[in-house]
């Protein structure tokens, strides 16, 4: 399995890259002072917004909130993770990407090899298609199925030949290109007499890609009676069936902003949709819904709309579908499921009632992920019954439970309160698990930020925040909620800032505790931040906030790299801070004691107080304060 990029080469790859020249490339950007600025690429604007810093080497628009580094950028345009996002810098470089321990050298050639041979088999079928003397008969079936010829270039819709061995005498006979050819499934070697011939034969080829756009696997729709009707690529190194999605690479090049994603069951439904200008489907390939789809489907865009044949085959996958969504329902996010009439798909449907009123059924008649839960889970019991609502709070009860802990997994709960009568505290009781904490996908030594920075606690005295950027409104993206800089920073932001602008002055920190304050997720943040600079010594800040990109704390780091605050690097101003923390720390510590002990105190009437307690209080208050004037005398001194 290959190991984790090096951190000296990230570090290395941003110091060569321009993201002036990187941007430029993908949004044609305008000199504006010191600046360049464009119309955001993530939300439709007339006016300029979206402003890039050569500086600072770092992105950010006034309108929607976008913002970060170039690889932050190259993950939000091309809608790549953070790995493919380094690769595909490197590789504009003509820079290869190394691996730590663990990688095997082999890998990366043999994939490489793969990719090639699926590109150019790409071309061939779509050559054939135009050229072949026998295409005819493909070129009419799509013309039927009212298909352009601008359609099927956009989705390299191409045509295999009948014959044995058409593709195999497209490529050379070099061992080397047969084993390749072979392993990408494209020529099938029979076990028995050894003959080796192409997989698809007169056959409408319909190109798998994957989130690059490179070409991974084919689908292939039979002309004439043979069958399968549908025959797709074997999986292979470069293409699992339960992880990929036709046409989502297609989606997202059309659609720099996806707010939602139609889940269909077929190619021809993707592509009759998009002929309709429903630029948003995609299909699942050959394969039920899986966890890994809806995962890259939620990473995509906050909701998901599967639309599926009315039949009993379709209520089937549907409720497979449902069964792989439940683990993925965090707070933000949406599933709905639309049923068409029998007899229908969505290629007929929008055909023949157009796409105006198919979008109207989309939104009129898709039921939420909830709705059509508890519809399937009531529809033989009696409610009426006592056995009925036990038997329903049962059933229930382990789809409740992979839910993620959130406010729709409690709504949920209470749903099924109402239905059954039983309280929500019971029911929450026999749940075997009350739900896993999210866990975000980052490299091993992530950061896990809270829900929300806290914006009420003072900054150190005499600092005043002079945001490089003004405040903006919510992000472009709906995983990870936009926070607005505020006008201050607390003191722990304020230290982050620090850090980031001279990450070595985490090597003289040699006490942590004390900077750890409950219910001030900035402090959690500068800690877990001061952990890593500590282990990872000469890390950027730069790839810091890369490698966070889709969580909350890169997003809280981005927003105070935006903060242009006067940074000099000075050591003792940075310990200073710390210190101020460790003050704030200790006055909230013993603030909450103090409540805590009140409220025992007023539960507790004088005379049950006897002398014992009462010395305990009056030494934990000496011990409070001596601890305080202790810390405040060692910030004098300083």
């Amino acid at each position: 399995m290959a190991g984790r990029i090096p951190q000296h080469f990230i570090d290395d790859l941003l110091t060569r890259v321009d993201i002036i020249d990187i941007i430029d490339s993908r949004v044609k950007l305008k000199k504006t002072g010191r600046n360049y600025s464009a119309c955001c690429p993530f939300h439709k604007e007339k006016t300029p917004s979206f402003s890039v810093n050569p500086e600072k080497q770092f992105y950010y628009c006034f309108g929607c909130g976008a913002s970060g580094n170039v690889l932050g950028f190259i993950m939000e345009f091309d809608h790549l993770d953070f790995l493919a996002a380094v690769d595909d810098l490197a590789g504009q470089l003509g820079l290869g990407v190394p691996r730590e321990q663990g990688y095997n050298q082999t890998e990366q050639p043999d994939h490489t090899n793969l990719y090639k041979i699926m590109e150019q088999a790409a071309e061939f079928f779509q050559r054939q298609l135009r050229h072949h003397d026998r295409s005819f008969q493909a070129i009419q079936y799509l013309k039927q199925r009212e298909l352009t010829g601008e359609l099927a270039r956009q989705f390299c819709i191409g045509y295999a030949p009948s014959g044995w061995n058409n593709l195999q005498n497209y490529f050379d006979n070099s061992c080397e290109k047969e084993k390749h050819l072979i392993q990408s499934g494209l020529l099938v070697e029979n076990d028995d007499n050894k003959r080796i011939y192409d997989r698809f034969r007169d056959r409408i080829m319909f190109p798998i890609r994957d989130s690059r756009g490179r070409f991974i696997a084919f689908g292939g729709r039979v002309l004439g009676d043979d069958k399968p009707k549908y025959l797709n690529s074997p999986e292979t190194p470069i293409f699992q069936k339960g992880k990929e999605l036709y046409g989502l690479y297609e989606a997202k090049k059309a659609n720099r902003s996806l707010k939602q994603i139609i889940v269909v069951e077929g190619y021809m439904d993707v592509v009759a949709l998009t002929q309709k200008g429903l630029t948003n489907s995609v299909a699942t390939l050959g394969t039920a819904t899986t966890k890994d789809h809806m995962q890259r489907l939620f990473k995509t865009c906050p909701e998901v709309l599967f639309c599926f044949d009315g039949d009993d085959a379709g209520r089937r996958a549907a409720w497979r579908a449902l069964e792989s969504t439940l683990s993925s329902m965090e707070d933000g996010r949406q599933a709905r499921f639309l049923f068409l009439p029998q007899g229908e798909d969505p290629d007929s449907m929008v055909k023949k009632e157009g796409s105006d009123a198919f979008k109207s059924r989309l939104q009129s008649d898709a039921i939420s992920l909830d709705a059509f839960l508890f519809k399937e889970l009531v529809s033989n019991l009696d409610l009426n019954a006592l056995d009925g609502k036990a038997r329903l709070a049962n059933l229930a009860r382990p789809h409740i439970d992979v839910l993620p802990r959130g406010m729709f997994k409690q709504l949920v709960l209470q749903k099924l309160s109402s239905l059954t009568g039983l309280e929500v505290e019971y029911l929450t009781a026999q749940l075997s698990v009350e739900g896993a904490p999210k866990v975000t996908a980052s490299p091993s030594k992530a950061i896990t930020m809270p829900s929300q920075h806290g914006a009420d606690e003072a900054g150190p005295p005499g600092v005043q925040s002079k945001p490089f950027f003004r405040d903006s409104g919510r992000s472009h993206t709906s995983r990870i909620p936009s926070t607005k800089p505020s006008s201050k920073i607390n003191s722990a932001g304020y230290a982050i800032r620090q850090l980031l602008f001279n990450t070595k002055l985490a090597d003289n920190v040699d006490n942590i505790s004390g900077l750890n304050q409950r219910n001030s997720p900035d402090n959690l943040l500068l800690v877990k931040l001061l952990e890593i600079l500590k282990s990872t010594p000469g890390i950027s800040p730069i790839t810091l906030i890369a490698q966070e990109h889709d969580t909350k704390a890169g997003q809280r780091l981005q927003e105070l790299a935006t903060f242009d605050l006067g940074m000099t690097g000075n050591e003792q101003e940075f310990h200073e801070t710390l210190d101020h923390i460790r003050i704030e720390a200790q006055k909230n510590d013993q603030k909450q004691r103090e409540e805590t002990l009140k409220k025992e105190l007023s539960s507790t009437s004088i005379s049950q107080v006897n002398a014992q307690q009462r010395r305990e209080l009056q030494c934990f208050f000496d011990e409070k304060r001596q601890q305080f004037r202790a810390v405040r005398e060692v910030v004098k001194k300083k």
